[in-house]
């Protein structure tokens, strides 16, 4: 009886290895890390739409639950073409070098089905949610796999400007999700700190991964431009990014106060560590600081739209 469980408990354990190889494999395919930092920016744009709409977030839990879906997937999709279209120089970088699409554990056609199926199901959940919701995952979508992956990434320095455009409509997605309306300041303030936010972001990891851009042909900033050029750059985006902290005046001066408090310890950390910091380390500290940024600006957003409305 004892060697027959042993068998049994050794036939489960070399099911679950493979199981645990596939998940892996999918969640590195569909680059889920990426679909975590977005789908916050995103709930970030449903909250805000509820509370500036005076909308119960109980009475939309069902919408809120299908573009929350819908977005991962949408999300998703964009990330296994990109895995997909760039399988060519990922092999080159250390980075990217073990992805999927490159090894050989995910092949390329049984991606473009898996981020197709996922495409199609994600605007579907969005369009459930809202016609405007799934218009705007097209769209992001769009943005990222051609004017970014395809087009831009491979020939200009600016691509990381095109992309901040696709990285920035997370926000929108939520807010169609829950209104039409975008006539707000502050749906507007979600968009442009996103797109703004990104090239400080990227610029860091450019700087970290110079030599491995350099050897895939990538154009980025400090590939082409040089160190100096890409901080003198980062800090005009980090000034911009102070100021766009007033786009949240309508919405409450407590949120503009931490949007500018944030952005401005940024702005100074980058200035007063980059003679004292090699390059590498600088743009270290800046890739940190700009997490750091990111998630908590956006988790104030979230919790103020949500709490609020119990003292009101």
């Amino acid at each position: 009886m004892r060697s027959e469980n042993i068998e049994h408990n050794a036939q489960q354990d070399s099911l679950l290895v493979p199981q645990q190889a596939l998940r892996k494999v999918l969640a590195e395919t569909i680059k889920t890390g990426i679909i975590k930092s977005n789908l916050i920016v995103m709930f970030a744009g449903i909250s805000l739409a509820l509370f500036i709409n005076g909308i119960s977030f109980f009475d939309q839990i069902g919408t809120i639950i299908l573009a929350v879906i819908g977005s991962a997937l949408v999300i998703g999709a964009a990330g296994t073409f990109n895995n997909v279209y760039d399988r060519d120089i990922d092999k080159v970088m250390d980075r990217t070098k073990n992805r999927p699409t490159v090894t050989g554990r995910m092949n390329s056609r049984n991606a473009l089905i898996l981020g197709t199926i996922m495409s199609l199901s994600g605007i579907g959940f969005l369009a459930f949610a809202s016609p405007l919701a799934a218009l705007m995952g097209f769209l992001g979508l769009f943005l990222y796999v051609v004017p970014y992956t395809m087009w831009t990434k491979r020939r200009t320095i600016y691509n990381t400007e095109v992309g901040s455009i696709s990285g920035a409509v997370p926000p929108l997605i939520g807010w169609a999700a829950i209104t039409n309306d975008f006539m707000h300041l502050e749906v507007l303030g979600l968009f442009i700190v996103m797109v703004i936010w990104q090239m400080p972001h990227f610029y860091a990891i450019a700087i970290r991964r110079h030599d491995e851009y350099k050897a895939a042909g990538i154009p980025m900033l400090p590939v082409v431009k040089g160190n100096r050029r890409t901080y003198i750059q980062t800090n005009v985006y980090l000034i911009a990014l102070v100021l766009s902290s007033f786009l949240f005046i309508q919405l409450s001066s407590f949120i503009v106060a931490v949007a500018f408090i944030l952005s401005a310890a940024w702005l100074i950390t980058s200035i007063a560590t980059y003679k004292k910091m090699v390059p590498e380390k600088w743009a270290k500290t800046m890739f940190i600081f700009s997490l750091n940024h990111m998630t908590l600006l956006f988790a104030v957003i979230i919790g103020y739209a949500l709490i609020m409305p119990f003292f009101q």
